[in-house]
């Protein structure tokens, strides 16, 4: 499970593949944290190749992970969207073009900075017919939600610091006003960044984590095809 350098509009990006063991097998584009990509996002890229799937992670920041709050959130503030568009488009030509990659569309997975990315994702390119947002945060505004093609599925915890309900509840009203098939989930009591099982917040929430993955790769399988 290498890692991999693609082209981007141009240049190029460094990025994380995991592969299947099965051929025609539908793929995803995961979209990390605002820690980068680091050990933790690489093992879900393993996981859904375990579960069928070909993930690319693109590393966006292009330099190593952190593991300091103040300096994520500095890279957070400093990344430019106008870069990580081409990486989010260039990572899905680049699935497209792999030989055992099933259909013309991937999906996008991201966590906290990454689902507001994979729902950004699918604003600005074509091939994204999928979403699914971790507690969306996007500190850099927001893309035009009417150029979403495909359905969006989000998962939420209700005691999540960082989103709150409202806040929540707000992004799903504007993304069913833009026309975007849009399914919200929350986890009573669950706070922030629930499913990294490294815990590094201390909200780690295995039963969450595990229905919401369930949800995750049954909903892929549906919109992407298996």
């Amino acid at each position: 499970m290498p890692d991999v350098r693609f082209t981007a509009n141009g240049g190029e990006a460094p990025g994380y593949l995991a592969q299947p063991a099965v051929k025609n097998a539908p793929a995803v584009v995961v979209l990390r944290e605002w820690w980068g990509l680091d050990d933790h996002i690489r093992s879900v890229c393993d996981r859904f190749a375990a579960a069928g799937f070909f993930a690319l992670a693109p590393d966006l920041y292009r330099q190593d992970p952190t593991t300091q709050p103040d300096e994520a959130q500095q890279r957070m503030m400093a990344l430019s969207m106008g870069q990580a568009e081409k990486d989010m488009r260039g990572a899905a030509e680049y699935l497209l073009a792999l030989d055992s990659v099933a259909g013309e569309h991937v999906g996008t997975v991201g966590f906290c900075l990454g689902g507001g990315l994979a729902v950004w994702a699918a604003a600005v390119s074509p091939l994204v017919s999928a979403a699914v947002t971790y507690y969306y945060v996007m500190p850099h505004g927001k893309p035009d939600f009417a150029q979403i093609s495909g359905p969006v599925l989000g998962h939420f915890g209700t005691a999540d610091e960082f989103v709150s309900v409202p806040h929540v509840r707000a992004l799903e009203q504007e993304l069913h006003d833009a026309g975007v098939a849009t399914t919200f989930r929350f986890y009573e009591g669950v706070g922030h960044a629930f499913f990294n099982d490294t815990n590094r917040l201390g909200t780690y929430d295995a039963a969450a984590a595990a229905n919401s993955w369930e949800l995750t790769i049954a909903f892929l399988h549906d919109q992407l095809g298996s």
